[in-house]
Parts: C-alpha cells; structure tokens; sequence
C-alpha cells in the first residue's frame, strides 16, 4: 500500500518565553499558525521492518532524521514488525522556525499509523510525538492553536485564514545556540490568551537572532516596506501578512538576492487532515 501526504508548515505568531525550567528546556506562551504550504512525503509499506528514506537533499537521509526516528519509536511502542520505502520532497528551509522536520515526523507518524493498521489515536500519537520534539504534537493534532509548557500543552484555535509572505535569508539559525544564550529574554509575564489577542504581538527570540545574524534584521527591514512583520520560532525566516495573493506576489518579486520565499495562506486545519481522511475512505 501507498500513501502520499504533506507536511505543511507553521508560523508562530508571537512567541514569549516565561522562564527555564530545571531540565534546561523553556516554558513559553506562542499562536500556532499552520499554513497550507510544505513538504510532501511518500510511503510504501514493506513486509519487513526495515525504514528507508530517500530524500531531494541528501544530507538529511541519514538514520538521525527525525522521519527515521519516528518510524522506530513507532515500531518499539507497538512491537509492530512492517517497514517503510519514505521519499521525501523537501520544499521547506532547514533552520528556517518553520517546523518543517518536526512536520515531517507528525506526517510520518499519522501515515505509519495508518499504513500499518496500528489503530492509535491523535492522542496517543501525540503523545509518543512529543519524545521527538516540543513541536512535533502541534502538527499531529492538525489545528492551529495557542501553546503552553515547552509547546505540547495545545489548545486550538480558529484563527483567520490570511494571506502570508515567507522569507528565509542567507543563514542559518541553531535553535540550540538561541535557547542557551545568555541574552536570550526569559522572563515574559504569563497573561491570558485574551490578554494576548488584545496586545502588539513580538518574538522574544528576535532581538538576538538580529544580533547574531544581522541579515535577518536587514531582511525584517527590507519586509516592514510592506507591512508588519516579525520572525517566526528561532529564525531565520521571518514573514509579513498581506490583503491579498497579488500584493505578496509583488512582494515575492522584489526579494532580495539570495533569499527564499513562498507565499501561503494561513488555515486552521492542517491539509494532512483533509488527506488522511480520503486515503481511509479510499482504503
């Protein structure tokens, strides 16, 4: 059986960080935004258990990517004896605060899931995602939503579905370095979601980021001519909202050299939802 499913990416919308925990990890508040654009990957389910990844970028096919270490954790919680051929097309930056690997693991999970019959629920998954990354639960669940804890405590929400331009200069970001610097803001007051919606929204990871790779303060400057802007998790992408998809087409065209960009649209429900759903019909 096959199955071929995307994994879409995420902007946070804001992102304060209330303080380090004593696991090293950071308790945060952030706005989940999926959006409909990222990654596809395909699967083929193999009588064996043996997991292979081939991928449009060959540094990421080693047994350390995250889609590899999904498969196994999925095999060791269930015992189940089945494998997988996985192709992965990769669209979205790497160290970009897109989610894009974290992503790429919901989607491996969600489709294993289903490939090998193994009838865990979004909350079982969610759980053994979360032994993969802080982020990883967000797109099993599918929803954009309001986050808490280091980011597993979700809470959806239904956000309007606007128009985004993505851009991803020249560099990028370790969002190891960023969460052990010293000059990282750690010590934003927790406030209410309501709070939240009603106040200028910031990423308390900018002002460093901007530091530390001054392309990204040149880009966010280039990006404010249209609107505001800010920098989604640890950078390096940063990204502004538009009335339209003509006016971030125009924006798009006037990149800067050697930046990226896509333009996407921001959705509630993550497409891996709407494909799961008529794969499990069709299958």
């Amino acid at each position: 059986m096959t199955l071929s499913l995307p994994a879409v990416a995420k902007l946070n919308l804001f992102l304060h960080i209330t303080g380090r925990r004593p696991d090293g990890y950071h308790n945060l508040q952030t706005l989940f935004q999926l959006l409909d654009y990222g990654d596809e990957l395909h699967f083929k389910s193999r009588s064996d258990n043996q997991l292979n990844l081939q991928c449009n970028d060959l540094s990421l096919q080693g047994p350390d990517n995250l889609i590899i270490r999904a498969g196994r954790l999925l095999q060791q919680h269930t015992g189940c004896q089945l494998g997988c051929d996985i192709i992965l097309d990769k669209k979205l930056p790497m160290g970009g605060g897109l989610g894009g690997g974290s992503s790429d693991a919901a989607t491996t999970l969600l489709a294993l899931n289903q490939l090998w019959q193994l009838k865990l629920n979004r909350q079982q998954l969610a759980a053994l995602a979360l032994q993969l990354g802080a982020d990883v639960p967000l797109f099993v669940i599918g929803h954009s939503a309001f986050a808490e804890g280091v980011g597993e405590k979700l809470q959806p929400v239904e956000l309007p579905e606007k128009i985004y331009l993505v851009v991803t200069p020249p560099c990028h970001v370790s969002t190891a370095e960023i969460f052990q610097h010293p000059d990282l803001i750690r010590n934003s007051p927790l406030l209410s979601l309501d709070t939240l919606f009603n106040n200028p929204w910031r990423n308390d990871c900018q002002p460093l980021v901007e530091q530390l790779q001054p392309i990204v303060a040149l880009t966010l400057q280039w990006l404010l001519e249209y609107g505001p802007c800010r920098m989604t998790g640890t950078g390096a992408s940063v990204f502004a909202e538009f009335p339209d998809t003509a006016s971030a087409q125009h924006a798009l065209t006037k990149l800067p050299a050697n930046c990226r960009g896509f333009i996407a649209k921001g959705v509630n429900q993550s497409p891996v939802m709407a494909a799961l759903a008529d794969t499990e019909f069709n299958n």
